[in-house]
């Protein structure tokens, strides 16, 4: 049997298998670009995703967010020390939690944008806390207890002039501590005398840290007034709370049988900066921060702040 062949259309049956081969291997050879550029491209994003996540930045519109808390602690740094960080490009700062306190580290350029107060002033590597009673100002740890008391002085002078007092002063009976406290809770429930010299001691049933506590007067203050019989009442904020002078003010203010003198004894404890708990977390952090052992014993200061008091004398 004779078989005809059609040289024509045999080629071109030919000439298509290669063409449908060729194309074949250029999706294949294009799936595999494609398969590698995925590859690439997840292992970047993968990469950005852990850089953003090891270096934390904050940038200007999650800062101006009305989701965003400042933390209580933030501590000024030189921009400079990220420097070249691609993920860190634009950022105002960055946040971290040490010793589970959470902690801004904010860029000395964007301390003007942060609208931030700081007291006194802005340093770079300097640490401040949250004011109490405006979460936009922030004070220098080395200086929350020793300003705290200035304003406090000042509140309790501005309280007699407002209430017309022809003089005022303000002893402040400060206690210190002799002893080197252990970190740790205290139970302050130690019995003290009215003398000027107290000693009271203070056991903590947790681990058996203990202090002794001298307390003294110290100097008094005297301001004097031309005073007068319209009273107003003061605007209060370390003494907002306190029983003794909100009774004073209403003794004052009412008009019948007006007051001519008082002397009032103000517990610390009642208008404290921050428990000894919260100074104690604080200070330990500081000394994370710093490397080594710090000079600001904030725990210290708080425990003698809450055995010292005011003793605020006024004339009407």
């Amino acid at each position: 049997m004779k078989i005809n062949f059609d040289k024509k259309k045999n080629a071109e049956v030919v000439s298509e298998m290669f063409q449908k081969t060729s194309d074949l291997s250029k999706k294949v050879a294009a799936g595999v670009q494609n398969g590698a550029r995925d590859i690439v491209d997840r292992t970047k994003n993968e990469s950005y995703i852990w850089r953003m996540k090891k270096y934390n930045p904050l940038f200007p519109e999650q800062y101006q967010s009305k989701e965003f808390n400042i933390p209580n602690m933030i501590m000024i740094v030189d921009d400079a020390v990220r420097r070249g960080v691609d993920v860190c490009e634009g950022a105002i700062g960055w946040i971290k939690q040490e010793n589970g306190v959470e902690i801004l580290y904010l860029y000395d350029e964007a301390i003007e944008m942060s609208g931030i107060q700081f007291i006194p002033d802005a340093q770079c590597d300097a640490i401040y806390y949250v004011d109490r009673f405006d979460r936009n100002r922030f004070v220098k740890v080395e200086c929350l207890f020793s300003k705290a008391q200035e304003e406090k002085i000042a509140e309790l002078e501005h309280i007699a002039y407002s209430l017309g007092a022809k003089s005022c002063s303000v002893e402040i009976s400060e206690s210190n501590i002799e002893e080197k406290v252990k970190k740790g809770r205290f139970d302050f429930s130690g019995n003290t005398k009215s003398e000027k010299v107290q000693v009271s001691r203070i056991e903590s049933a947790e681990q058996g840290a203990s202090c002794k506590i001298s307390t003294k007067n110290s100097g008094r203050g005297i301001v004097y007034f031309q005073g007068n019989n319209t009273p107003k009442r003061p605007e209060l904020k370390w003494f907002k709370h306190d029983e003794n002078i909100k009774r004073l003010i209403e003794m004052r203010c009412r008009g019948e049988n007006e007051i001519k003198s008082k002397v009032l004894e103000l517990q610390g404890a009642s208008s404290a900066v921050m428990s000894a708990k919260t100074a104690c977390t604080i200070e330990t952090v500081m000394e994370k921060l710093a490397g080594k052992k710090g000079n600001v014993e904030l725990e210290r200061q708080a425990i003698r702040e809450c055995h010292s008091k005011f003793i605020f004398n006024i004339e009407f």
